[in-house]
């Protein structure tokens, strides 16, 4: 869809006093988009360099959502600084972060995106940043166990981005200082969308991942935490021989990506990780059910459909895969009349489900474009659920002799915070 010829970074300011942050994009200058953020918290005395480069890095890695409308063949840059790393994280992280919308609109997936250089390599600077740890939470259970496992340590904060009248009760009964920041996509996105733009899905893991840099900077916590398991690896499709994952920026190809991006940037002044990393998606699953499911069952939510524009409360559907493979990863562990009363029915006997149960066990068609588990543990967790519901016996798979939910994978967890997940782990299942 060729309609224009180039995407444009316009400009981004900040107005302190309204604490908004507006970026601009246009089409050939011609059809102009702004989004805002608002960043509704007491600010800490920052530094403008580190909070300016934060601001450059969260302009570019937005306008993605803006960019697949149209796919433009060239990016010009009007505003802003790109030199060669930041170039090469953004154009390898739009590409893959826009797998499943190549994908969805059959544009060949080996489709290149490249953003020009215009500056010199940059410099390393420190950030006026303390030793402190900012969560971002979203409303599910794996921010809910990264909370559990710090929240005993001194100087432990959360945020958020969007969906603040939803999270509210959720923040309450965490019980930690919490920043919100409020994302407002511009109106004309929706109106070119119905009239042909192409639409899908974005990385937004990774505009979030920008959005706690930022938070970090004005609020002067040195660790931004975020809760992806190594689940969120596993591709979720093939198409046209690609790896297509629909959870990228979630996985930790974007984590080391963008962790050595923040450290040219700010040397060890501003860490970002994921404190669930080694984790299977069951095995936080299993650690939820023993330690927060009790305290935290009526205010949080996984199901995606809880967490649309429209919505003004947390709920579960009970129809889509992620709700689909929750019920089933918490089976195993926690009582049925419990589960069946947060869904008010029983996921896994609802005939309606069955192809979605089928596909997340990988007997039929592909895993679901959803923040799903990995095959391998989906069956593991049905292997578990079976000996509870004998009239499940009718999916038949196979699970790898040597697979073993509870083993640690690949991770960046830096050591004094994995050894409060290991202490944690041991408290919680011993």
């Amino acid at each position: 869809m060729n309609k224009y010829k180039s995407f444009i970074f316009k400009k981004y300011s900040f107005n302190e006093n309204d604490k908004e942050l507006a970026l601009h994009y246009t089409y050939d200058d011609d059809i102009e988009f702004v989004e805002r953020y608002i960043f509704d918290f007491d600010f800490t005395d920052y530094d403008k360099e580190s909070l300016d480069r934060a601001f450059n890095l969260l302009f570019f890695m937005a306008g993605v959502s803006y960019y697949k409308a149209f796919l433009a063949s060239n990016i010009r840059i009007d505003f802003g600084l790109i030199d060669q790393s930041l170039s090469k994280f953004l154009s390898h992280t739009y590409q893959k972060g826009l797998g499943e919308f190549f994908y969805v609109n059959k544009i060949d997936p080996n489709t290149t995106i490249h953003f020009p250089v215009n500056s010199e390599e940059f410099s390393t600077i420190k950030a006026k940043t303390h030793n402190s740890k900012l969560v971002g939470i979203g409303g599910g259970k794996d921010s809910l166990v990264s909370i559990e496992v710090l929240k005993e340590q001194k100087n432990v904060y959360s945020f958020s981005v969007n969906h603040r009248k939803l999270l509210d009760p959720l923040v309450e009964v965490i019980g930690l200082p919490h920043f919100p920041v409020e994302r407002i996509l511009d109106k004309k996105l929706t109106d070119i969308n119905a009239h042909g733009a192409y639409n899908g899905h974005v990385p937004i893991s990774a505009i979030i991942a920008c959005v706690g840099v930022v938070t970090s900077i004005l609020q002067g916590s040195s660790d931004i935490i975020v809760s992806n398991e190594s689940s969120a690896n596993e591709p979720t499709l093939i198409f046209d021989g690609v790896s297509i994952n629909h959870q990228y920026s979630k996985s930790l190809e974007f984590e080391k990506d963008f962790q050595q991006l923040i450290k040219g940037y700010y040397g060890d002044t501003v860490r970002y990780y994921s404190l669930l990393r080694p984790l299977s998606e069951l095995a936080i699953a299993e650690l939820f059910a023993y330690s927060g499911f009790e305290k935290y069952k009526d205010v949080f939510s996984s199901c995606n459909r809880a967490f649309t524009s429209h919505s003004n409360h947390l709920y579960w559907c009970g129809e889509c895969p992620k709700c689909a493979f929750i019920f089933l990863a918490l089976t195993p562990f926690i009582k049925r009349e419990k589960l069946e009363a947060l869904w008010d029915k029983n996921l896994l006997l609802d005939p309606q489900l069955q192809e979605t149960y089928k596909a997340l066990l990988g007997i039929t068609g592909d895993k679901p474009l959803d923040c799903v588990g990995e095959i391998k543990e989906s069956r593991e967790a049905m292997r578990l659920a079976q000996s509870k519901y004998p009239e499940l016996s009718n999916y038949k798979f196979d699970i790898p002799i040597e697979y073993d939910f509870h083993s640690f994978s690949q991770h960046c967890v830096p050591q004094e915070e994995l050894k409060l997940l290991h202490k944690f782990m041991s408290e919680t299942l011993h």
